[in-house]
């Protein structure tokens, strides 16, 4: 017989555990179904249904009352937050969602000397819960009743000998209530009783609590300890501890290496001193850690190198290549062909191309490598060689090995041409393109035509590549020369040619003296020196960079494209005078800059430099400040 619809709602009332009746109902409901209470199936499901009907809302009730305790406390509402709280608890004197809600809105209230015989009342009725248990113990603590959470954690660590729980939770307690020194007496407490004196435990509450009290040297031993249990706390130890002040760093470091550390705690110093940045010396303590193959120690070589990677010195690119060459030892196929060619690079962005072939060698002289790993080696030698500036016998490998890829062989082509153009080998560099019809090399075939001086080649191998040959920088170079050699109208012109290819080959003294040179070639070709000015202004640009050594020379060819300026003289003379405006003023002659551009200005209203001239112009005023 089915229970009455009171006697029903007073076993609810008194249950706590809503899973169960959440079951019961299903079996109800089951039971319905199959026509088990009666012969009219209909009419059982209607009895059922009805019961759950009486079920459910009784069941949510509780939950009801602590959501909206909960929302109260968020709208800061703290008395009325508490009167529903403590209402559950009457209701149900083990309610932890109550407890916790008094717990955080109490001492907001100054009530907090309330939430004790609510607490005792919840421990008791549940004496193995253990989460009832920690918020008596935090009450005592908090409420200033050392002898009574004493009691209350010995007791629960007598019923559970091997548990950490409650030493950690009365630790925690004291560390939140600012008593550190009663903290660190638990948590040794219970490292002697539950731990069995091994270090490992409580190490990371002990770390933590050493840290909070400026104790960082014995922070770096409670981590290394710890880790010997946890070791996947490595990352977390090493960011909590690269914090230290700059003061303790040395005393860290010397703590965690003394004598023959364990291999984590390598791993911790050599993370440490990373960050620190003492690159080498952080790799030279953290080899030894990683000797060993394992999973574990690939892993952490990856993470070296990733930490080494987010750092711009050239000590941490070397480091880099080292832990990557020796996380390749320790990984599969192709995984560790990628890893030795970023180790390549690395190398030979730390300057090191020496090391970064040595690498690269194995791979690509490896037969059991396989095609693509071999292709990746063999490109990645002859960039290699090509940056060292071997540029025959990158040439040669270029030509014999086998590997490469169509795609990968062409962009090797370009870049060796374009290295045999900045060598000055301009024959080898058009031999090495006369066969190649993409745009890329009907760019470099310009600058070659360029550089022999023939001019009109140049513009027109320039026009046809495009703009989309090479990447923007090439394209606003080229743009930049076709608008210089348009104003030239000799050709071919090899002065000018050689001049440009000395510049290109980064020795601009020379090149500023060879481009006056072939602006003075211009005077007595009989062009009326068409173009002059434009390659005076060239050599005033080239001159401002040097530096203060080459700044009269800079404004002396300034001025003489400004003098000479007017009409027939097109573009140059109001450059001139913007980028002579600009150099005074880096040496903080304001009132000349301004004299200058104010000049500009009113002279040549129409000129394309005319806004960035009044932009200087309200610089050098103090309009806006200078970024």
């Amino acid at each position: 017989m089915l229970p009455s619809s009171d006697e029903s709602g007073g076993k609810l009332a008194r249950c706590s555990h809503p899973e169960g009746w959440a079951r019961r109902s299903v079996a109800l409901k089951g039971n319905a179904l199959e026509g088990g209470f009666g012969p009219s199936p209909g009419f059982s499901l209607g009895i059922a249904g009805l019961a759950l009907l009486l079920l459910l809302p009784l069941r949510s009730t509780p939950a009801q009352a602590i959501g909206q305790g909960f929302d109260l406390e968020r709208a800061g509402q703290y008395e009325r937050a508490a009167s529903v709280y403590f209402a559950a608890l009457r209701a149900d004197p083990t309610n932890l969602s109550a407890l916790l809600g008094l717990e955080r809105v109490l001492p907001a209230l100054n009530r907090l000397g309330e939430l004790l015989p609510v607490a005792q009342r919840g421990a008791a009725a549940s004496p193995k819960n253990v989460a009832l248990r920690g918020v008596l113990l935090r009450t005592y603590v908090v409420l200033n009743e050392p002898d009574s959470a004493r009691a209350v954690a010995l007791r629960w660590a007598a019923e559970a000998p091997r548990d950490e729980a409650p030493y950690r939770e009365w630790a925690t307690a004291l560390e939140d209530a600012h008593r550190h020194d009663e903290a660190r007496a638990v948590l040794l407490l219970g490292r002697r009783t539950v731990g069995g004196g091994r270090p490992a435990a409580f190490g990371i509450e002990l770390a933590e609590l050493d840290q909070r009290t400026g104790d960082w040297e014995g922070a770096a031993r409670e981590w290394a300890a710890a880790l010997a249990g946890a070791p996947a706390q490595l990352p977390n130890a090493a960011s909590q501890l690269a914090e230290a002040p700059d003061a303790q760093r040395e005393r860290m470091a010397r703590a965690l290496t003394a004598g023959d550390p364990a291999p984590l705690t390598r791993r911790l110093a050599g993370e440490l001193l990373l960050a620190w940045g003492e690159e080498e010396r952080a790799w030279t303590v953290f080899q030894p850690g990683v000797a060993t193959p394992s999973p574990d120690a690939a892993y952490a070589l990856r993470r070296f190198a990733d930490l080494a990677g987010a750092r711009s010195t050239t000590p941490a690119r070397r480091v880099r290549a080292l832990a990557l060459e020796r996380f390749a030892e320790m990984v599969p196929e192709p995984l560790a062909a990628r890893a030795r060619a970023d180790a390549a690079r690395a190398f030979i962005a730390a300057g090191d191309r020496a090391a970064a072939r040595r690498v690269l060698e194995r791979v690509a002289r490896d037969p059991s490598a396989s095609p693509d790993a071999q292709g990746l080696a063999q490109g990645a030698v002859i960039e290699a060689l090509i940056d060292e500036g071997a540029l025959d016998e990158a040439g040669e490998r270029l030509a014999g090995e086998g590997a490469l890829t169509g795609e990968d062989r062409a962009a090797l082509r370009l870049k060796l041409a374009r290295a045999r153009i900045e060598h000055g080998d301009l024959d080898r560099a058009a031999a090495a393109l006369a066969r190649d019809s993409s745009v890329d090399a009907l760019a470099l075939q310009g600058w070659i035509a360029l550089y022999r001086g023939r001019l009109k080649d140049a513009q027109r191998l320039f026009r046809t590549a495009g703009p989309y040959a090479g990447d923007r920088r090439d394209a606003t170079d080229r743009t930049a020369m076709l608008a210089l050699v348009q104003q030239v109208p000799v050709d071919p012109f090899p002065e000018l040619g050689a001049a440009l290819l000395t510049l290109a080959r980064g020795d601009s003294v020379r090149a500023v003296q060879s481009l006056r040179l072939a602006a003075s070639r211009l005077e007595t070709v009989g062009v009326g020196g068409g173009g002059r000015p434009d390659l005076l202004l060239l050599a005033g640009r080239v001159a401002a960079r040097l530096g203060p050594g080459q700044r009269e020379t800079a404004v002396a060819l300034f001025d003489e494209v400004v003098r000479t300026g007017g009409e027939g003289n097109g573009a140059a003379a109001p450059a001139a005078e913007l980028e002579w405006a600009r150099l005074l003023a880096q040496q903080g002659r304001a009132a000349e800059a301004i004299q200058h551009l104010e000049h500009l200005i009113l002279t040549y209203p129409g000129s394309a430099v005319v806004p960035e001239a009044r932009r200087e112009l309200e610089r050098a005023k103090g309009a806006i400040p200078k970024s």
